[in-house]
C-alpha cells in the first residue's frame, strides 16, 4: 500500500473512484466539483496494484472562529473501491492527512459523515446540525421584498451583507466572499437549481438555494476534530479569571500530547504555557476536549468518557471557558 498526494494535474485520476462510490451524484455535478473543487484542493490516495484504490479530498475553506479568519480544511470524498475495503485504507489516509493538516498550522477541520460511527475512533464529534433554508416557489413576500436570480453585480454587496449577518450571530461559519458565492453559484447551476437574492427595501437581507427537486427534513450532521490542540485554545474566550493545567492526549497527531497550562482573563483571552506532569489537574482526551470545545458536552459529560480524569477545581476551571457552539457550517463540499 502507497499513500499518494497528488499533484494538481492527477486530480482527475480519481474521478473514475468518485463516479462509483457516489454513483448518486448528477454528471453535471461531477464535472462541476472536478472542474471547479479540484483547483485549489489536495486529494490523497492510496495506491494498490498499481491503480488508486482509495481517496481522501481536502477541500480549503476560510473559516471565521471568533471574528478571526482561520484556514480550515473540510474532509470529503472519503471513498475505498469495494473490492478493497476493510484493508484500513480509510484510517491511514485520515491519520496522514491529521498530521500534514497540523504541519501547515491548521487548528480543525470538519466533514459531513455518511455514518457518525466511522469517524468517532479517529476522535471526531458531532457538533452541529445543517438546517438550510431554501427558496420556495410561489411563496408571497410582502411588497418591500424582492426576489431574484443573482447575477454578478450582486456578489460584493451580497458577501458584505453575509458576513456581517454572521458575525453577529455566530462564532464559527465560512467566511463569504465574492470567490465563495461565484463558486456556490456555479455548483446549484450543476444541480439544476438556482441561487437566490432577498432584497428588502433595496438592501440585500438574505440568500437562499432554489433546488431543482424537494430537499425533504434531513439534517445532516457536521463532525469536528481537533488539529492542533493549542492553536485552538487560542481562539477561546473565557468569562472570568482562569488557571489550570490538564493533559492532551492524542493517539493519532502526537505532538498535541503535552501538559497545557492555561490562563487568561476575559480581557485578555487565553494564554498557554508548557505545563508538567506534577502541575497537571487532570487528563482530557483529544475527542473528549473537541466536544467541550465546540459545546456538543459539558464539563459533567466529558468527565464519564473513557481517558478522562478530572479534578475538582480543574472542572470548575474547564467551566470559564466560553465554547465555540454558535456554529454555522451548511456548506456540500
Amino acid at each position: 500500500m502507497e499513500i499518494r498526494k497528488l499533484e494538481e494535474l492527477e486530480r482527475a485520476d480519481t474521478r473514475p473512484l468518485y463516479e462509483t462510490v457516489f454513483s448518486e451524484d448528477s454528471r453535471a455535478f461531477v464535472d462541476y466539483y472536478y472542474t471547479e473543487k479540484t483547483k485549489d484542493n489536495q486529494i490523497y490516495t492510496v495506491i494498490e496494484d498499481g491503480e488508486i484504490r482509495a481517496m481522501l479530498h481536502l477541500n480549503p475553506y476560510s473559516l471565521m472562529v471568533n471574528r478571526v479568519k482561520k484556514n480550515a480544511n473540510y474532509i470529503v470524498a472519503v471513498a475505498t473501491q469495494k473490492e478493497y475495503r476493510g484493508r484500513g485504507y480509510m484510517g491511514a489516509l485520515l491519520k496522514r492527512a491529521l498530521n500534514d493538516m497540523y504541519q501547515e498550522g491548521e487548528a480543525f477541520t470538519f466533514l459531513m459523515p455518511a455514518a457518525e460511527a466511522i469517524y468517532t475512533p479517529y476522535d471526531f464529534r458531532t457538533v452541529y446540525e445543517q438546517n438550510p433554508l431554501y427558496y420556495q416557489d410561489g411563496e408571497v413576500y410582502p411588497k418591500n421584498v424582492q426576489v431574484a436570480e443573482v447575477t454578478e453585480a450582486d456578489l460584493s454587496e451580497l458577501s458584505r451583507a453575509a458576513n456581517q449577518d454572521l458575525a453577529s450571530k455566530y462564532q464559527v461559519y465560512a467566511f463569504r466572499d465574492e470567490a465563495y458565492y461565484r463558486r456556490l453559484w456555479k455548483e446549484c447551476e450543476s444541480d439544476g437549481g438556482r441561487l437566490m437574492v432577498y432584497r428588502t427595501d433595496g438592501h440585500i437581507t438574505d440568500c437562499r438555494i432554489a433546488a431543482s427537486e424537494p430537499q425533504g427534513e434531513k439534517r445532516p450532521k457536521i463532525m469536528v476534530r481537533i488539529v492542533d490542540v493549542r492553536r485552538l485554545l487560542m481562539s477561546l474566550s473565557v468569562c472570568s479569571f482562569v488557571g489550570m493545567c490538564f493533559r492532551v492526549t492524542d493517539p493519532v497527531i502526537e505532538e498535541n500530547n503535552r501538559c497545557i497550562l492555561l490562563t487568561g482573563t476575559e480581557y485578555s483571552g487565553v494564554m498557554l504555557m508548557e505545563g508538567s506532569e506534577h502541575q497537571k489537574e487532570g487528563t482530557i482526551t483529544i475527542g473528549a476536549l473537541t466536544s467541550l470545545i465546540f459545546g456538543a458536552a459539558s464539563v459533567e459529560g466529558i468527565e464519564k468518557e473513557e481517558g478522562v480524569e478530572l479534578s475538582v477545581r480543574l472542572k470548575e476551571e474547564l467551566k470559564k471557558l466560553i465554547p465555540l457552539s454558535r456554529i454555522y457550517l451548511n456548506e456540500i463540499v
